[in-house]
C-alpha cells in the first residue's frame, strides 16, 4: 500500500507540467475570445478535436481513481508527458496574439488553483491519498472547461472591479471638460480612419487616441486612466463591438461629441447572428451623439444610407457617382441636399494614391498618399471630412495626408527587390478582401494572393468564402491558400470560376506558400497579397 501511495504521489508530480500546460493554453484561448462565455464555449464546440488527448488523460485517470495501481498510473504518467509535449507544441506556434498575463488573468488562475487544491485534498481525505493522481488528471482534462466555470464564480469581483475602473475613468473625463470626444466605429476601416485622422489633426490640436485596437470598453477605459492629460483637447476613441448593446456601453462611458461610422458590413455574424444587429450596434454610436453633434457616413455603404434616414447634423463622405445620385433623390422627395464630401479622379501607382476631394462649399483639392487602393481613398476622406469640419482648411490637410503612414496590416507595402509584399493580413471581412484582390487586379506584374480564409462569419462563412475565391479568381495569377479546412470554399470558387488548377495550390503553412511564391518563374515584377492572418484560436 505504501508503494502504491508513494508512485501515486509521483505520477501526480509527473502531472503537474500537463496541467499547468493545459490551463495556458485554454487561459489564451479565452482571453482571445474576449473573457465571453458564451463565445469561449461555441469556440470550443468548433474546436474540441485538438484537445482530444484529453479525453485520454481523463479515462486514465478515472482508471487511476478506481483501480489505483502501477500499471494504470505508470500508464497516466506517460500519458501526461505526451500531453505536456502536445500542449507545448501549441504553446510554440500558437504566437500571433500572446497570452497577457493581466490582473483579470492572474485572478482566474488563482480561483482556478484553489479549486483544484480543495477537491484534491478532499480527495484524499476522503478516498485516500493514492486516488490523488487519478484526481489529478481527471480535474487536467476538465481544464477544457473549468475556467468557463471559474470566470462565472469571479462575476461579481470582476464586475466590482471593473465599475471602478470606468468611474476613475468617467472622473478623469470630467476634469477635462473642454475635451471633444470623437467616437469611431465600423466592421472595418475604423482603426485605419483613426489613425488617419490623428495625422490630420495633430498638428493643430492635442490629440488623444485609443492605441491599437484597444477598442473595448475596458480597453477604453484604461487608455482614459492611463493617457488622458488636461491639455488633450480631441480624443479619438475607436469602439468596437462583437455583441449588441457594445457601442452603447462605451458610449455610456465617453460621451461622445461627434461619430463616425466607417462602414457596416457582414463581420463577427456568429456573435451578431444577423444584419439587422450589426446595423442597429454600428449605429448605437449614433443614437448617443447629443443634438448638436456630428455624424460622419460613409455613403457609399448601402446599410449605412439606408439606415441614416432618421439623423440630423449628418456629413456623408462619398464617391462622386453615389453622391450625384442621392443629390438628386434628396430634392425630389425631402427637398433639401445633404452634406457630403466628394472624391475622384484616383489614380493608382506602385507608390501610393492620387485623388481629388471636394468639400460641401465646392472647395476642391488634389491629395496624395502612400496608401494604395479606393477603399483607403475613402477611408482618407473620411479623416478630411472630420479635420475640414472642424475648421481645417483642405489646402492644409495635403501634407498630412501624404504624411499618413499604412497602418501595421492594413495594405501596407513592403518592397523586397523583385518582390513587392502588400501586407493585408489584418484585414478579414468579405468587403475589405474583394477590394484588395482588386487592387491587386491593377497593378502591371505577376499578381499572387496568399490567403487562409475569412473565419467568424457564422451560417455564411462557406458562402463568402466561395464568392471570396470567385474574386480572386478574376484577378490573380496565382493564388495560394494556406490550410485545406478552412479554404475548401475558395479553392471551390476559384476552380469553378475557370481558374488554372496549376496556379491554384494549396498548402499547410504561411512559409510554405511564401516559399512557392518566391520560387514562381513566370517575368516581371511580383506582386504579393498576403490577405488575412487567422488567429491563434483559430
Amino acid at each position: 500500500m505504501i508503494t502504491i501511495t508513494a508512485i501515486s504521489i509521483l505520477c501526480a508530480v509527473l502531472t503537474l507540467p500537463a496541467f499547468l500546460y493545459v490551463l495556458r493554453y485554454n487561459l489564451h484561448m479565452f482571453q482571445l475570445n474576449g473573457y465571453k462565455n458564451g463565445e469561449h464555449i461555441h469556440w470550443l464546440k468548433k474546436n474540441v478535436s485538438r484537445q482530444y488527448l484529453l479525453i485520454l488523460i481523463g479515462i486514465l485517470g478515472v482508471l487511476s481513481m478506481c483501480l489505483p495501481g502501477i500499471v494504470t498510473l505508470f500508464l497516466q504518467a506517460a500519458c501526461a508527458l505526451i500531453c505536456m509535449k502536445y500542449y507545448l507544441y501549441l504553446k510554440k506556434t500558437n504566437t500571433k496574439k500572446k497570452l497577457v498575463y493581466t490582473a483579470r488573468v492572474k485572478r482566474l488562475i488563482l480561483t482556478d488553483g484553489i479549486l483544484v487544491i480543495l477537491l484534491l485534498v478532499l480527495t484524499g481525505v476522503f478516498l485516500g491519498v493514492s486516488r490523488i493522481a487519478g484526481a489529478f488528471a481527471i480535474l487536467t482534462m476538465l481544464q477544457i472547461i473549468a475556467l468557463v466555470i471559474v470566470n462565472w464564480i469571479n462575476r461579481p469581483v470582476e464586475g466590482m472591479i471593473n465599475q471602478h475602473y470606468i468611474n476613475d475613468a468617467k472622473k478623469k473625463l470630467r476634469s477635462v471638460p473642454d475635451l471633444t470626444v470623437i467616437g469611431v466605429t465600423g466592421s472595418y476601416g475604423k482603426t485605419s480612419v483613426k489613425y488617419y485622422l490623428d495625422t490630420l489633426l495633430k498638428e493643430h490640436f492635442e490629440v488623444l487616441i485609443t492605441p491599437e485596437s484597444y477598442n473595448t470598453p475596458m480597453g477604453v477605459v484604461k487608455t482614459i486612466r492611463s493617457f488622458l492629460k488636461p491639455s488633450h483637447q480631441i480624443f479619438i476613441c475607436e469602439m468596437g463591438a462583437r455583441h449588441v448593446g457594445d457601442i452603447k456601453e462605451i458610449c455610456d462611458i465617453v460621451h461622445p461629441e461627434h461619430g463616425i461610422i466607417t462602414s457596416v458590413g457582414p463581420q463577427h455574424l456568429e456573435t451578431f447572428f444577423n444584419m439587422d444587429n450589426i446595423v442597429n450596434t454600428k449605429f448605437e454610436l449614433a443614437d448617443a451623439l447629443p443634438e448638436v453633434g456630428l455624424l460622419f457616413l460613409n455613403g457609399d455603404n448601402e446599410y449605412i444610407r439606408n439606415h441614416s434616414g432618421k439623423y440630423k447634423n449628418k456629413i456623408f463622405y462619398t464617391t462622386g457617382e453615389w453622391a450625384k445620385a442621392r443629390e438628386l433623390e434628396s430634392q425630389i422627395e425631402e427637398g433639401e441636399v445633404p452634406q457630403y464630401y466628394q472624391t475622384g479622379d484616383v489614380k493608382l501607382s506602385r507608390t501610393g494614391t492620387e485623388f481629388t476631394v471636394t468639400a460641401p462649399d465646392g472647395e476642391k483639392e488634389t491629395f496624395q498618399m502612400r496608401l494604395l487602393g479606393e477603399h483607403n481613398v475613402i477611408n482618407v476622406a473620411g479623416a478630411v471630412a472630420v479635420a475640414n469640419t472642424l475648421g481645417i482648411p483642405l489646402k492644409q490637410l495635403k501634407v498630412p495626408v501624404r504624411r499618413i503612414q499604412p497602418v501595421a496590416h492594413r495594405m501596407q507595402l513592403l518592397e523586397r527587390g523583385n518582390y513587392t509584399i502588400i501586407d493585408d493580413a489584418f484585414n478579414s471581412n468579405p468587403v475589405g478582401s474583394r477590394a484588395a484582390v482588386e487592387t491587386l487586379k491593377q497593378f502591371e506584374g505577376v499578381r499572387i494572393l496568399i490567403t487562409p480564409g475569412m473565419v467568424e462569419l457564422g451560417e455564411k462563412e462557406e458562402e463568402y468564402n466561395y464568392k471570396f475565391g470567385t474574386y480572386a479568381a478574376d484577378c490573380c495569377d496565382y493564388i495560394l491558400l494556406v490550410g485545406e479546412k478552412h479554404t475548401a470554399p475558395i479553392h471551390k470558387g476559384v476552380l469553378e470560376s475557370g481558374f488554372s488548377q496549376e496556379r491554384c495550390r494549396v498548402f499547410e503553412k504561411l512559409e510554405d506558400a511564401l516559399s512557392f511564391a518566391y520560387s514562381i518563374k513566370a517575368e516581371g515584377h511580383k506582386f504579393i497579397l498576403l490577405e488575412n492572418d487567422l488567429p491563434d484560436n483559430y
